[in-house]
């Protein structure tokens, strides 16, 4: 399984496969139910978690229902548990780059929330735009989710001078990356474009950096207060089992 998974991420284009997997997903849902894993996002329970990574293959990691990895699941976690977005009363304009599927529904239905997606490519996307040089209004959303994309970004400054841009005084963004915590200091290298090369060196064929300690300075260097949120080693260790969490896996939540 492990082999098929790998091949289908590294040969299916990202769109395709965001159009096949709500196809495929009832089907994964039903044949993998049980009870030794739970997805907080829906909250249904399978026997295992769908192995997923385009380099090294991690088991149980892979939602059947939700098609959630483990910082989806974190998010919803502290979203839920740590902040008001579900709750609040008063609306908020809510800005989500790449959206994720498991997400993308349930946000759109949030009545506290006038909720809008961009990217360059994807098929959920209200507004086709690049990063860095969005068509939006300065100061005009409440809230930003930007997770995952900052490493796809040649110029990832320039993207997060559009986001504190575009965020309102007082308004708060999520800007998930993958990250090695061993490294002091974020690596990249223009020179390399081998899809296969990137692949070995950065951990995705479309990555062109890998993140180190020092990507919470960068964002404060564009004028954010930034909280590095250690959220799994404040849950219960059986939880982070259940719900297949990456521990140690920080959130960057950050302020304006």
């Amino acid at each position: 399984m492990k082999k098929i998974f790998k091949l289908v991420l590294n040969t299916v284009p990202r769109p395709l496969l965001i159009r096949l997997s709500i196809v495929v997903r009832p089907v994964l849902a039903f044949v993998l139910k049980g009870s030794r894993f739970t997805d907080p996002i829906d909250g249904q329970s399978f026997r295992m978690f769908l192995p997923y990574g385009y380099g090294n293959q991690r088991s149980n990691v892979l939602s059947p229902s939700t098609l959630s990895l483990e910082r989806h699941r974190l998010l919803w976690l502290y979203l839920e548990r740590k902040t008001d977005f579900f709750t609040a009363k008063e609306r908020k304009k809510v800005l989500h780059f790449a959206p994720e599927q498991e997400f993308y529904k349930r946000f759109k239905k949030q009545t506290n929330i006038d909720y809008t997606t961009t990217d360059l490519l994807s098929p959920l996307a209200d507004v086709k735009a690049d990063i860095c040089n969005l068509p939006f209004e300065d100061n005009t959303y409440d809230i930003i989710f930007c997770n995952h994309v900052l490493e796809h970004i040649p110029n990832d400054t320039k993207a997060m001078q559009e986001l504190y841009r575009v965020m309102k005084p007082g308004g708060m963004g999520i800007f998930q990356i993958p990250q090695d915590l061993n490294r002091a200091v974020t690596f990249a290298d223009d020179r390399i474009t081998d899809p296969k090369e990137r692949a070995s060196i950065f951990g995705q064929y479309d990555h062109v950096r890998v993140y180190g300690r020092d990507y919470f300075d960068q964002l404060r260097s564009i004028g954010f207060r930034v909280v590095a949120e250690d959220y799994t080693s404040k849950l219960d260790p059986a939880e982070v089992e259940r719900f297949c969490l990456a521990k140690g896996e920080i959130i960057p939540v950050c302020f304006k």
